[in-house]
C-alpha cells in the first residue's frame, strides 16, 4: 500500500476526469444548509428552555406551567425562543460585516503588496482566474507555522492569509493547491457560511455558559410553595441544567461537522481549479508532517484555516470532536477521485 506521507512525484488524469466535482459540492451544501439549521434550532429549544423557566418559577402554579410548557404551549417560553433567533439572526448580519476585519485582525494579518510577496500575488492571481472571481487581498501571517485561510462576505471582498512558514516550506506547485483550496472557500460561499455559524455556535456557548452561572439563583426570593410546585420547580431545574449542558455541545459538534464537509469540498475544488491533485496532496503531507502550531491563533477562528493550528487529526481520533479531517483521510480522498 502507498504511504500517504509520502510526497507524490506523478500521477495526472485518470479517474480524476471522472469525477463530477458540482454533484460533490450541492452534496455538500445541502449537508451544511441541513446543519445550519440545526444549529438556529438548537438556539430555539435554549430560548425556550430558559424562557419556561421563567415562567415555572414565577407563577403560583408552576406545576400548572410545567405541564402546559412541556406541550409547547409556554408563552414565555415561545416568546423568548423567538428572541433569541432575532437577536441571533442580527448579531449574525452584524458579525458578517465586519467579520473578515475581525478575522484577519485576530490572526494578526498583515497586507503584502505584489513588490512584497511577487510568487504569492502571481499563484493567487492564476487561480481567480481559474475560479472565475476577482483577484482576492493578500495577507501574511509572519509565523513558521503551515497554514492558511480565507475571509471575505463575498468574492469582491475576499482576502486570503498565508504563514510566513507556509511560503518558505511550500513549492510552486504546492502552494497552488493551497491557494486554490482557499479559492474554493470563496468560490462555494464557505466563508460566509462559516462566520455565521461560528456566530451562532458563539452565541449559544454565551447564552449557555450566563444560565449555567444564574442557576444559583434560580429560585432565590420564592418562599413558599405546595408539594407540586416543589415537583415542578425541581423537574424545570433538572431540565434547565440538562439543556444547558448539552446546546453548546451539539452546537459545536454540528460546527464541527460543517468545517469537516467544507474541507473535503474545498479539497475538490482545488482539483477543479488546478486540474491537478499533486500540489494539494504534497502540499497537506507537509502541513500534516510539521511539528510547527501557530499558537497565535485565537480558537474563534480555528475552524477557517486549511489545517487545524493547535492540533492533529488522526484517523482515529473521534470524529465528533475535530474541526478538520484527518490529513490522512484527506489525501486518500484526492488520490482515489473518481
Amino acid at each position: 500500500m502507498a504511504d500517504p506521507n509520502r510526497p507524490v512525484q506523478q500521477r495526472r488524469g485518470g479517474a480524476l476526469k471522472r469525477t463530477d466535482f458540482f454533484a460533490a459540492m450541492r452534496a455538500n451544501r445541502r449537508r451544511t444548509t441541513v446543519l445550519c439549521l440545526l444549529l438556529i434550532l438548537i438556539g430555539g429549544v435554549l430560548g425556550y428552555i430558559i424562557g419556561l423557566t421563567f415562567e415555572v418559577f414565577s407563577t403560583n402554579d408552576p406545576e400548572h406551567s410545567l405541564a402546559r410548557g412541556l406541550r409547547l404551549g409556554s408563552p414565555a417560553g415561545l416568546a423568548a425562543g423567538a428572541f433569541l433567533l432575532v437577536f441571533g439572526t442580527g448579531w449574525t448580519l452584524i458579525a458578517l460585516f465586519w467579520g473578515d476585519r475581525i478575522v484577519l485582525g485576530l490572526a494578526g494579518a498583515r497586507e503584502v503588496s505584489e513588490e512584497d510577496q511577487p510568487r504569492l500575488h502571481n499563484v493567487v492571481e492564476e487561480m481567480a482566474i481559474a475560479a472565475g472571481l476577482p483577484k482576492p487581498k493578500i495577507y501574511v501571517v509572519e509565523t513558521p507555522a503551515l497554514n492558511a485561510f480565507a475571509t471575505g462576505l463575498r468574492p469582491e471582498k475576499a482576502a486570503i492569509g498565508v504563514t510566513a512558514g507556509l511560503l518558505g516550506a511550500l513549492t510552486r506547485e504546492e502552494l497552488q493547491g493551497v491557494v486554490a483550496h482557499e479559492m474554493g472557500h470563496i468560490a462555494n460561499d464557505d466563508i460566509v457560511y462559516m462566520t455565521a455559524v461560528g456566530v451562532i455556535v458563539g452565541m449559544i456557548v454565551l447564552i449557555a455558559d450566563i444560565g449555567l452561572r444564574s442557576m444559583r439563583f434560580v429560585g432565590r426570593g420564592r418562599s413558599s410553595g405546595g408539594k407540586g410546585g416543589t415537583a415542578a420547580m425541581v423537574i424545570m431545574f433538572v431540565i434547565l441544567l440538562v439543556v444547558l449542558i448539552v446546546a453548546p455541545i451539539a452546537a459545536m459538534m454540528l460546527q464541527m461537522a460543517i468545517s469537516r464537509e467544507r474541507e473535503y469540498l474545498a479539497d475538490a475544488t482545488s482539483v477543479k481549479f488546478t486540474r491537478n491533485p499533486i500540489g494539494l496532496i504534497n502540499a497537506l503531507t507537509k502541513i500534516g508532517g510539521s511539528s510547527e502550531r501557530f499558537t497565535g491563533a485565537p480558537r474563534a477562528i480555528q475552524h477557517l484555516f486549511i489545517a487545524n493550528p493547535f492540533r492533529k487529526f488522526k484517523k482515529t481520533s473521534g470524529a465528533l470532536l475535530a474541526t478538520h479531517p484527518a490529513i490522512e483521510l484527506r489525501i486518500e480522498r484526492l488520490r482515489d477521485l473518481g
